[in-house]
């Protein structure tokens, strides 16, 4: 069967239901396969990185924009230098008048984002979701994440009239995985962002879209740069750029500072 062949139908059995006990299982002898040398060093990279995240918040006195961020490794900054150099960070850095609440958990799904929802209290002016991620990696399928996905956006429009939703961009795409498995996560990143904007148009939520083709995407063109030292986490720069593209993509949901004057302020150390 040709290569495009089987992506497609890779594509199809996740799109019509959980995948096969075949499929995951050949993805995860795929993946212990491909966790060797280098691969095996940016895991111990990314575990490190995972217990040095500390979330980003700010309480100003009087706050002129209350925002609560809710999600996985990306919305706590897992892979940021320090906590300022997260995308949580870089908002309030264009934003030192905004109020802040970081609730996000490294190896959070959308299974778990209800429950960090029900803790975060009330009187938001916009909830920002990140998460995915994880679903992609393991394996959450895709009728299941759906219901997630609804359940999450609906609940968190509850805390406010704006949610903005920002899954990530090509798993696939991150150096961490090594093909043929890079070729499935992104079969499966795509499919995450169709079942996300799906349920952000049914919602009401803004949905910013970081996935890209990859001779499109900059974290394929400048990988080294954006991601953090695990190959999979963006870095300080690459949480710069998604703050750059969420400012682009979410200006009806959250008044963000635009890209090009967020530029001109000094931004935290990439290194």
């Amino acid at each position: 069967m040709p290569a495009t062949d089987r992506t497609d139908c890779a594509a199809r059995r996740w799109q019509t239901g959980a995948p096969t006990r075949r499929w995951v299982g050949l993805a995860a002898a795929i993946g212990m396969l491909a966790l060797t040398g280098c691969a095996a060093a940016r895991l111990q990279a990314s575990r490190a990185l995972a217990d040095a995240a500390v979330a980003y918040q700010a309480s100003p006195a009087a706050p002129a924009f209350r925002l609560l961020v809710v999600g996985d490794s990306t919305a706590l900054g897992t892979g940021a230098s320090t906590p300022a150099a997260s995308l949580p960070g870089w908002i309030g850095r264009h934003h030192p008048d905004w109020e802040i609440r970081n609730l996000g958990v490294n190896g959070a799904r959308w299974a778990d984002l209800p429950g960090q929802l029900a803790v975060a209290g009330s009187g938001y002016d916009a909830v920002l979701v990140m998460a995915g991620g994880n679903d992609v990696i393991r394996f959450t399928a895709r009728g299941l994440l759906d219901q997630q996905v609804r359940q999450t956006l609906a609940q968190a429009r509850r805390h406010a009239d704006r949610v903005v939703v920002m899954p990530p961009g090509n798993v696939g795409h991150a150096p961490f995985f090594l093909p043929p498995l890079s070729w499935w996560m992104g079969v499966r990143s795509q499919a995450l962002h169709a079942v996300v904007q799906a349920a952000a148009t049914e919602q009401g939520a803004a949905y910013v879209r970081l996935l890209r083709p990859r001779d499109e995407d900059p974290f394929v063109a400048d990988a080294g740069r954006l991601h953090a030292a695990d190959g999979l986490h963006p870095s300080d720069a690459g949480y710069g750029l998604w703050y750059e593209i969420l400012a682009q993509q979410s200006a009806g949901a959250m008044p963000l500072r635009p890209a090009e004057r967020a530029a001109a302020v000094d931004r935290p150390s990439d290194h």
